[in-house]
């Protein structure tokens, strides 16, 4: 199976003041195409630096991070904004939605970057917002939708260009059992049903389990990856 990310000799180090901070050391990682990996690990252990990496958010010190097929350790900023639009679609624990813009809106806009007429916009958005259950809630603004609603909103921007890989930072983290069950189960469904590949960080052990695999992180490093029957 092809993989569609994978990360060789990845190590990642930051400097503060004049000290160097390794945070990431000497990663290995292949994601198969299709996969839905939950990536834990205590505070600090270099998940969220790994998923940014992965989403060509950051960059790495030294090592080859390739997915959808790219080298993009080796792409400048503007490529990476490209590349990044073309393959990547990012759910984040606190929506980032624009709160003057209608739910329809919010999704639209990762498609202003395209060259799509307004028309076809308009109708990769409403197949985005049926395939997260909210084909009714187009014209609301995020104050008036729930927390349940909003996530579903954010999930919906990150489809709409129909990327390679989905990558969800803490996406239930914000939300009460009963609704983080339901987005994930809605990922579940997206990487189930419609083959995204997703790449998932979380704290929530009952959230992992929705995921296909568990790769656990402590100091930087990989520590185990667990094959799941979920």
């Amino acid at each position: 199976m092809n993989s569609i990310v994978s990360l060789k000799n990845v190590t990642k180090r930051y400097v503060r003041g004049k000290q160097s901070v390794e945070v990431l050391h000497a990663l290995n990682l292949e994601i198969p195409a299709g996969d839905f990996v939950a990536l834990m690990g205590p505070s600090g252990s270099g998940k969220t630096t790994l998923l940014n990496l992965i989403g060509g958010l950051d960059n790495t010190t030294e090592g080859e991070v390739i997915v959808a097929g790219e080298r993009i350790d080796r792409l400048s900023g503007g490529g990476l904004a490209k590349w990044r639009a073309r393959h990547v679609g990012f759910v984040f624990q606190f929506y980032n939605l624009m709160p003057m813009l209608s739910a329809e809106r919010n999704v639209e806009l990762p498609l202003l970057l395209t060259s799509l007429s307004k028309s076809q916009r308009m109708k990769n958005v409403a197949a985005a917002l049926t395939v997260v259950g909210l084909a009714d809630r187009a014209r609301h603004k995020p104050s008036e939708l729930s927390g349940g609603q909003a996530q579903r909103v954010a999930i919906a921007r990150a489809l709409v260009a129909d990327p390679t890989l989905l990558v969800c930072d803490e996406p239930t983290g914000d939300l009460d059992r009963t609704t983080a069950d339901d987005i994930l189960g809605l990922l579940q469904t997206l990487n189930r049903e419609h083959g995204k590949t997703i790449v998932m960080v979380t704290h929530d052990p009952k959230a992992a389990e929705y995921a296909k695999r568990q790769l656990h992180m402590d100091k930087g490093s990989l520590v185990t990856a667990d094959a799941l029957h979920a």
